[in-house]
């Protein structure tokens, strides 16, 4: 049995950040086939809940990069490693530095995902809270409130390139944190950071749902530095035309651009759909 995996932001999604009509006719063929599919994204489940609701995505998905892996059928997360007290204190710091918030995630014994973070800085900041559905589905509380034994899962954060690439500098000294920075939604002019534990990745998760489904191959899709991990662990490995050098020079291929649906016309040939 093969599982197809997706990352979505530059792969599966259209420059809209939408799975688009021709696409989404192609995930139909594939569920109609029993080809599986799941997704390894960046994104947190409640940014991607919407974009993935109504495309049979029905088994379990990995959520930033690699971070927490969502159960549909039980509708539980599960979490990997996760910070330290002193690593959160060195990020934060970092952060604070640069005049950038620090949003902190942390996962409840009862499955309720928490964020905490000081004041924001920016307006761009507000706007980020919005688009990770922070406001709708994730408590914020403030950053003095984080309990000493919080389960803490990552740290986002949104800036100035110049700001989030100092931080950049200065949490890759920690061993055993990874950080992962590109050009954010809200703007060109903003990058996104997201820091977590160097044991999470995707690749990690990868191999955790395949032994979760008795899965033997693995087809990957990706187009950035986190999607590595994942091709290193996956039988075959395709990056869209947008991809980065890296991504490319991994990839078993290269295939057509994210937003002229390469994705979704490589399995209908792949796949004879």
């Amino acid at each position: 049995m093969e599982l197809i995996v997706f990352d979505l932001d530059g792969t599966l999604l259209n420059e809209e950040s939408a799975i688009s009509d021709y696409t989404s006719e192609t995930l139909k063929l594939l569920a109609e086939h029993e080809i599986a599919y799941t997704v390894a994204t960046g994104r947190t489940l409640h940014s991607a809940r919407a974009i993935l609701e109504g495309h049979q995505f029905l088994l379990p998905q990995a959520y930033k990069n690699g971070v927490m892996i969502w159960h549909p059928e039980q509708k539980q997360l599960s979490s990997g490693p996760t910070l330290t007290a002193d690593e959160l204190d060195h990020i934060v710091r970092a952060c604070i530095q640069q005049r950038v918030t620090p949003f902190v995630f942390t996962l409840e014994e009862d499955q309720q995902n928490i964020v905490y973070h000081p004041p924001l800085q920016s307006g761009v900041e507000q706007r980020l809270i919005h688009n990770l559905g922070i406001e709708d589905n994730i408590s914020p509380r403030g950053l003095e409130e984080l309990p000493k034994e919080a389960a803490i899962t990552h740290v986002n954060a949104i800036g100035a390139s110049e700001a989030i690439n100092a931080v950049l500098h200065s949490v890759q000294d920690e061993p055993h944190l990874v950080a992962y920075s590109g050009i954010a939604w809200e703007g060109r002019e903003w990058r996104w950071l997201d820091v977590h534990h160097s044991d999470a990745s995707k690749g990690g998760a990868i191999k955790e749902m395949k032994e979760l489904l008795g899965i033997e191959r693995v087809v990957c899709f990706g187009d950035s530095d986190n999607d590595l991990s994942m091709f290193e662990v996956a039988d075959e490995s395709y990056a869209p035309a947008n991809a980065n050098d890296a991504i490319k020079s991994a990839a078993t291929a290269v295939i057509g651009h994210h937003d002229d649906e390469g994705i979704a016309r490589f399995l209908r040939e792949r796949f004879e759909l």
